[in-house]
Formats: C-alpha cells, sequence, structure tokens
C-alpha cells in the first residue's frame, strides 16, 4: 500500500489518489513539533519535508513529481491527458505552475508576513514573491476565461495542483481570490474525492475551518 507522509502539499497527493481510487495510508509528520523531533520521518526523507511517499521500493518528495509517478505507473487515467491530446500543452504547463509559478512564491509571501520577526515582515523579497504570484495568477484567470477547467472542457490534474496554491493562498490571508478563481475553486472543490481528501487530512481540514471563521 501507498503511504503518504505529510499533509501540506501532501493534500495534493491524497486527493490524486482518492480521484483515482488507489488505496493509500496517510502517515502524519508534525513539522510544526519541528521534524527533527521525528527520526522515522528523516529516515524516509533526510531533508525534512513534505510530502514524501512511499510505495513498494520507491520513495520519493516533491508533490508534483509525486502525481506524475503516479499518473504513470497507476494510469493511463482521464486526470492527464495524452502527450498526443491537444489539451497536454495546457495540462502540463498548469500542472507545474500551481507549483513553481504559485504556491512556492506564496510560501514565502506567507513566511514572511506570519513568522519573520515584525520588523521584516513587509521586505522586498516577499514583495517580489507576491508579484510573482499574481502575474502567474493572470495566466489561470485567462485560461479560466476559455474553459472551465485548466486542460480544457474536463478535469484534470493540473486543477488538483493549483487549486491547492489558490486555497493555500486564500486560507493564510496572504490573497483575495476574484471572482472567476473563486468560482473555479468552488468547481474543483465540489468533487466527491476532494471531501474524501479532506476528511483523511485532518489538519488540514481544522486549518481551512478556522480560516473560513476569519
Amino acid at each position: 500500500m501507498i503511504t503518504v507522509f505529510g499533509e501540506g502539499r501532501g493534500f495534493r497527493v491524497v486527493w490524486l489518489l482518492e480521484e483515482m481510487g488507489l488505496p493509500y495510508r496517510l502517515r502524519p509528520v508534525d513539522m510544526l513539533a519541528g521534524v527533527e523531533n521525528d527520526p522515522d520521518y528523516l529516515a524516509v526523507n533526510p531533508a525534512g519535508f513534505i510530502p514524501a511517499i512511499q510505495d513498494g521500493d520507491a520513495t520519493m518528495v516533491e508533490s508534483i513529481a509525486i502525481m506524475e509517478y503516479l499518473l504513470a505507473r497507476y494510469g493511463p487515467a482521464p486526470l492527464a491527458p495524452d502527450p498526443r491530446d491537444p489539451a497536454f500543452p495546457a495540462y502540463q504547463q498548469f500542472l507545474h505552475l500551481g507549483e513553481a509559478g504559485l504556491a512556492t512564491p506564496m510560501y514565502f509571501v506567507v513566511v514572511s508576513r506570519h513568522f519573520a520577526p515584525e520588523a521584516e515582515r513587509r521586505n522586498w523579497g516577499a514583495g517580489k514573491a507576491l508579484e510573482v504570484f499574481e502575474s502567474r495568477l493572470g495566466l489561470v484567470t485567462r485560461q479560466l476565461a476559455r474553459s472551465p477547467y485548466l486542460a480544457g472542457e474536463a478535469f484534470t490534474a493540473a486543477d488538483i495542483s493549483v487549486t491547492y496554491a489558490l486555497e493555500f493562498a486564500q486560507r493564510t490571508g496572504c490573497f483575495t481570490l476574484g471572482e472567476a478563481e473563486k468560482a473555479y475553486v468552488a468547481r474543483t472543490t465540489g468533487r466527491d474525492a476532494y471531501r474524501r481528501a479532506m476528511d483523511t487530512c485532518q489538519a488540514t481540514k481544522a486549518w481551512a475551518a478556522e480560516a473560513a471563521a476569519r
């Protein structure tokens, strides 16, 4: 059985597994308590970040790489268009943009605004990271004006990637989504697999409820 270590970006992996109907177990990793206090997890990923998976003899980190592995290993699945499909270029672009262009720059905004010393919270680097996020989000907005999902008419793993990033930005209070993005997130998170993933990822579910109550 596939083991997923940690929530956070691991939510993408759990959501994908639910969409694909694959058996798995979630092994929590408490990053706030300090990963240095979890030697069993450090044996899996010595770099100490989440998520990671173990699937038989395979151990992997990086959420997008894990998603691509699962789709290749256990596909084909409608969540990943065939490379010859006209939807494939957009799919591939937004699958990676969800992390490289959205979640990663937003991470630096979040840690600056919530964890940096007070005098350093509005620093140049965080401001630049927010500019990067906003510029890449413009590509998402433009695509959503053409189609309901990022690769066209059908929901794909690219939507899992980007939805995670948009919810991360919104829940941390660091960005307010526009109406088109809010409608898109409502579509993607209305899926049964998303709800099952949230029920599995109790820390994520609690965080979402707390953010919604603010």
